[in-house]
């Protein structure tokens, strides 16, 4: 007997669509990812995708943003409960390495310009949304510039580059793992001995980024 193709309503294709790109991702790589194998997981033929997706590369935007939530997630859970300032910081920075090591195909998608299309709407509200709670940790940081021009994002962007560039690393095989397949250090223990400017403590990276205030950035970080 011939098994019956799962039907799905207009509704609910995309999203089953992005979660059975997810699992591939994660079973298989992105050398092997195609439009096909995810059609086929979801059990609808390769053209149905069109529907929603404008090819492979719609799909995998579309694939990274929910990446970027799920980032965005996972450092915010580290955070929750400590008090602003260093607890904060180093909860978020190690919440950043642990989703990174924890999906490390996915990390690589989200930051690919080659395979996701960076300029699209979702992924760069997605993306921001994940900035945004380093944004929030970096406010207020101490540090020996943090009173040079154009401090605020020499001050993102040295954290934002210190927590990244040791996930690529990692990721990459250039840094060693400890034996358990972890970092041989956390994120945080690699940190300066960053403080908090006395009336510039740390905003609150829990917060909507709706209320995080204006978005004046030369370019958006994605």
């Amino acid at each position: 007997m011939t098994k019956k193709r799962k039907t799905y309503h207009h509704g609910d294709l995309k999203p089953a669509l992005i979660a059975a790109g997810l699992e591939l991702l994660e079973e298989t790589g992105l050398e092997a990812l195609s439009l096909r194998a995810i059609a086929a997981r979801v059990g609808v033929s390769h053209t149905a995708p069109k529907n929603h997706f404008d090819g492979l590369r719609g799909l995998l935007t579309a694939i990274a943003a929910e990446g970027f939530r799920r980032h965005a997630a996972e450092m915010r859970r580290g955070v929750e409960g400590e008090p602003p300032g260093t607890a904060r910081l180093h909860a978020a920075c190690d919440g950043y390495l642990r989703f990174a090591l924890a999906h490390p195909e996915l990390f690589r998608l989200m930051f690919s310009k080659a395979l996701c299309n960076h300029d699209d709407p979702e992924l760069q509200a997605a993306s921001w949304a994940s900035y945004e709670v380093l944004r929030g940790i970096a406010s207020g940081l101490d540090w020996d510039k943090a009173d040079a021009p154009g401090a605020p994002w020499r001050t993102e962007w040295m954290l934002w580059s210190m927590v990244h560039g040791y996930a690529m690393l990692l990721i990459e095989g250039q840094i060693a793992r400890a034996e358990d397949g972890g970092p041989p250090f956390a994120a945080s223990n690699l940190m300066p001995g960053f403080g908090y400017r006395e009336g510039g403590t740390a905003t609150d990276p829990l917060r909507s980024s709706s209320d995080a205030g204006p978005r004046s950035a030369p370019r958006r970080p994605s």
